[in-house]
Order: C-alpha cells, then sequence, then structure tokens
C-alpha cells in the first residue's frame, strides 16, 4: 500500500495467494494445515519502517499527558484504503484483468493467466473503518534481583491476537507463563536471581508494536540505565529452533541451544538446527555450519515486540521460536485457533515445553551470570560479512548498469521486442561510482582487535580461578558491557527516519520484516543516493570505532 500510493494508486487490495500459503503448499484446511479459498489473512499497513507505535505520539510514549497529532497529521497511517482479500475473492478481479502477462515472478497458483492491468474491469471499494481511541494493557511482573537490581532483563510475548490468535501469539504466551510458574516456583525455595527479572505481555503488538513501543517510549531514559538483554518471542510451532538477534549475544545463545533437548528427534535443539542448514543450506552455508563453532543467528528486521529494545533503545535482544513443520497456512486467520493448533502444529505442546526450557534457561543464565555473556568476536566477523556484502552490492549495480547500457548502444532491447505489443526500452544510467569503504573496514579492524583483547582478558581472569571475573562483576565491568548495545547507535538515527537509531540493523524502508544490514549504506547504495553512502560509511566507521574503545575499557576492567 506504501508503494502503491506513492505511485498514485487511490486504493488497495491485498490476498494471500495459493502459490504462497494454500493449496499449492498443501492440503488446506480442514484436511491439512494450509490456507483454504475462503482464508483472509488480516494484518497491519501501518507504515512501521517509519516509527512503530501510536501513530498520534511519534517518538513518545502515549501516556495521558502526551499530546496527541491528529489524524491527518499521523505520517504512518496508510493513505490509500485497503482491504484484505482471500483468494477466492481475488480470483474474479484478477481474471477481469488485462494488459501484459505479468513477469515470471509475480504470477501465483490461481487456475488463470496472471496479467498487469488495466482493466477493463473496475472496482468499487468501500471500506469502513473505526478511529476510536481504545486503552491497551501491558501486563508486567517484576522478580527485583538480589545483587544487582539495577540490573534487568527483560522477557516479552505479546497476548493480543488477530481473531483466535492460537499459534499466533498464544503459543507463545503459554511458553512466557509457564517460565513464569517455574521461576515463582524457584522463589517459594528460596532462589533469588542476581539481576532483576521483568516477564512482559505485551498488548496491540498486531495494530503496530504498540504495547511495546509506548512502553520503550515512556521508560527510556530507565531503559537505557538499566536494561541489560530483551528477549522476546512471538508465537510458535513445531520443527526447528530459530535464532535472531544482536550479535554479541550469538554465541550465549548457542551455548542456551546444545542444552535444549529437541522433544520430537531427541537431538540437541542446536544439533538438530545445525543438520537442518547441512540438509537445505547453500554449499558455502553448509561448509559453515560444519565448520564454525556456532551457528549464524539472524539479523532482526520488525514485525515484533524487540523492534522498539533493539533499534530504537540500543538494548541487546533476542528473538526466538521453534517451527518449519507446522505449514504455514492459517497466518493472522480465523482458522488459527485451538483446533487447527491440536490437529496440524504442536499436537502435544511439547515444543511449548521446549520453547519455555529455552527462553528460561537464556533467561536464568543472563539473570544469575557473574559478568553478562557479551561476547564481541562474533560481532566483528558478522560486521566484516555485512561489509563484503555491500561491495558486492555495489559491483552488482555496476555490472548491470554496464551491461544494460552497452544493450541499448546495441539496440538489443529495440530487436527483441514483440513488434506487435507496445514497449519502451529502459533509458541509459550513469555508472556508479567507485566508494571509498576503507573507513569502515579500518573500524572493522579496529573492533576485531578490541574483541580478542577482551576475549584474552576474560581467559586470563578465569584462569585465576574466578577471583578477577568476581572482582570485575563486581565493578564496572557489566555497566560497561550493557552500553555496548548502545555505543551501535546514534541519536541522530537512520536517514529519513530517525526513530531508528540502531547502524547496524533496521527494517528496510520498503521491506517491512526484512532487515536491511548496515542500513543507512546499504540503502544510499541501494537508492543511487552516492554522496549519502559516502557520508554513511563515515558515520558508521564512526559507531564502530566508538564500540571498539567500550570493549577495549571491558577489557582493562578485567584486567585490573
Amino acid at each position: 500500500p506504501k508503494v502503491a500510493a506513492e505511485h498514485g494508486a487511490v486504493g488497495c487490495l491485498i490476498y494471500s495467494d495459493p502459490g504462497n500459503d494454500g493449496y499449492f503448499q498443501g492440503d488446506v484446511f480442514p484436511l491439512g494445515p494450509w490456507r483454504p479459498r475462503d482464508g483472509v489473512q488480516r494484518g497491519s499497513v501501518m507504515d512501521m519502517p517509519l516509527h512503530p507505535g501510536d501513530p498520534l505520539t511519534p517518538g513518545v510514549g502515549a501516556t495521558k499527558d502526551a499530546k496527541r497529532l491528529s489524524l491527518g497529521e499521523a505520517e504512518t497511517i496508510t493513505k490509500i484504503p485497503v482491504l484484505p482479500l482471500s483468494y477466492a475473492d481475488a480470483q474474479p478481479l484478477l481474471a477481469a484483468l488485462k494488459g501484459r502477462v505479468a513477469p515470471e515472478e509475480w504470477r501465483g497458483a490461481l487456475p488463470l493467466t496472471y496479467h498487469l492491468g488495466p482493466g477493463p474491469a473496475r472496482v468499487h471499494l468501500r471500506v469502513k473503518s473505526n478511529w476510536d481511541i481504545k486503552t491497551i494493557y501491558d501486563v508486567i511482573a517484576t522478580i527485583p534481583g538480589a545483587q544487582q537490581p539495577d540490573q534487568w532483563v527483560i522477557r516479552g510475548n505479546h497476548h493480543d491476537g488477530w481473531v483466535n490468535g492460537a499459534e499466533d501469539p498464544l503459543a507463545g504466551q503459554v511458553a512466557l507463563l509457564e517460565e513464569a510458574r517455574g521461576l515463582s516456583t524457584l522463589l517459594q525455595r528460596g532462589w533469588k536471581p542476581r539481576r532483576t527479572i521483568m516477564y512482559i505481555a505485551w498488548d496491540a503488538e498486531e495494530q503496530g508494536l504498540l504495547g511495546s513501543t509506548e512502553w520503550v517510549e515512556a521508560h527510556g531514559d530507565e531503559l537505557a540505565r538499566h536494561a541489560a538483554v530483551y528477549i522476546n518471542t512471538d508465537g510458535n510451532g513445531r520443527g526447528f529452533l530459530g535464532m535472531s538477534g544482536s550479535h554479541t549475544l550469538e554465541k550465549f545463545i548457542n551455548g542456551v541451544a546444545k542444552d535444549i533437548e529437541d522433544p520430537e528427534t531427541h537431538l540437541s535443539a542446536w544439533k538438530r538446527a545445525q543438520l537442518r542448514q547441512i540438509r537445505e543450506g547453500s554449499t558455502e552455508s553448509r561448509d559453515e555450519a560444519r565448520q564454525r563453532p556456532d551457528l549464524r543467528i539472524d539479523a532482526l528486521g520488525s514485525g515484533s515486540d524487540f523492534t522498539p529494545f533493539l533499534q530504537h533503545a540500543g538494548i541487546a535482544s533476542l528473538n526466538l521460536g521453534f517451527g518449519g513443520e507446522d505449514g504455514g497456512g492459517v497466518y493472522h486467520s480465523i482458522y488459527d485457533d485451538f483446533y487447527w493448533y491440536t490437529h496440524f502444529d504442536d499436537t502435544s505442546f511439547v515444543y511449548g515445553r521446549a520453547l519455555a526450557q529455552t527462553v528460561g534457561t537464556a533467561v536464568m543464565r543472563l539473570a544469575d551470570a557473574e559478568v553478562l555473556p557479551f561476547e564481541f568476536g562474533n560481532l566483528a566477523e558478522t560486521v566484516r560479512k555485512y561489509e563484503g556484502e555491500l561491495e558486492q552490492l555495489l559491483k552488482g549495480q555496476q555490472d548491470t548498469v554496464a551491461e544494460r547500457n552497452r544493450q541499448l548502444e546495441e539496440g538489443a532491447f529495440t530487436a527483441t521486442a514483440d513488434p506487435r505489443l507496445t514497449s519502451v526500452p529502459p533509458a541509459a544510467e550513469a555508472l556508479a561510482p567507485h566508494l571509498n569503504f576503507a573507513p569502515l573496514q579500518n573500524a572493522i579492524d579496529s573492533l576485531s582487535r578490541s574483541a580478542e583483547r577482551y576475549q584474552k582478558a576474560m581467559s586470563l581472569a578465569g584462569q585465576n580461578e574466578g577471583a578477577a571475573l568476581h572482582g570485575a562483576a563486581g565493578g564496572d565491568l557489566n555497566g560497561i558491557l550493557i552500553q555496548s548495545e548502545r555505543r551501535l547507535t546514534l541519536e541522530a538515527g537512520l536517514p529519513n527516519r530517525p526513530w531508528f537509531k540502531h547502524q547496524l540493523y533496521a527494517p528496510g524502508f520498503y521491506t517491512g520484516y526484512g532487515v536491511k544490514t548496515i542500513p543507512a549504506v546499504r540503502e544510499a547504495i541501494e537508492s543511487r543516493d552516492w554522496e549519502g553512502a559516502e557520508a554513511a560509511i563515515v558515520r558508521v566507521a564512526g559507531v564502530l570505532c566508538g564500540e571498539a574503545a567500550l570493549i577495549d575499557s571491558a577489557a582493562v576492567e578485567l584486567g585490573r
């Protein structure tokens, strides 16, 4: 809808094609887990890559004292009416389209020829919207820390859903409640965590991450001082453990995954995920899965409640969940109910237990560790990988434009076009210039050296029977480590969207859920803003140098 409005559309109809989550993938409900012909996928089309949360109070908590915009001023509300449809309702509309046949990657699995339009059919679109302002409820439980109460480990899952929401979000919310029950039992037996633990059930996630975003904005100053880690889930299914988040926590969460048993294969959750990568991955990813000590975790884009913590407040975050063997065909529809879940998903609830074990273990280890288990070697390696991708992206643009311009000069577009159809060849473009990636490369080298220094200091402290670790934990080390994710942010934020402050991870301006890594540079290259790309390279290099300096200070603290 965002792109449609930018190009002059007056309305937008969205449907889920059976090629993606219907009969093309497998048996549809009630015979199987996939979307039936009348299934409608709901979802928010608010412009969350600009900023999530209450569109009437952008950037500030939606408290009673917050200054509200009018609806007309709310920049993230879609500018044209939008309706979701089932593929049964979309089919006659698609069949009425004429014009050129759609490119192959634009075609679905309906029994018709996919055209680009226009008509000749006309559509009458009528949308009724409820603009009432409602109160939403975040439910928060706190276990005070016994030794370091001013350091917070926060765990969340949203409790609102589209219609029934059995898998999304209740399967994740049930795991959260089971973790809370287990911690409550431990408390009754005398256990107390070193750090404060907060368990939070968010409201209004589906409408635009409202509950989590407003809470983070309202408590921003406290979180900046106290929040150590945020762990998110968003529903759960049957299958493989998925791990995403801050790469300072990559080694930590790999360690947790190795200690969790997959309930159906009885392998560790880590081993099963590794073997899946070997079985289904590219040659490069297979080799890496066999040789690298840790599985790579994915970077986070948006679409769930980790967004305000990681990308706005700079709090190290993880997003965890099982899935891959449950079929995704009823996502955000009325069919996502208890019957579907117990017939086609985690039918015996064993993966719900596994999720509670995974996240509960992570929460307890983070809360009780003398020294927070941040590790920076994997971060430096990952950022180096991202920088290489940027160079390849630029080279790809240069090669593509050069070849297209050559074909234009040769007359290839005109000669190969069907003379009976109207077509216009693309315009010639200026070649992309060479960019100076040296500042970024030098900063990554500094980050790598600092990560090595910290790891050596940790090893030496551990060899000293933990005495140095204990002393550092009682000093400033954990306070320094908590700030490590903050150092990867800039107060000015990303170009054209200052709410997103993290310089390594952000949802793409047009991809929504999908992540863009080193986004200021990547999106400048994609939009051919060469001056902006050069400036962003320098900015991100400065951020990485600041991170390296902070890691060095942590190594010094360990050596005291």
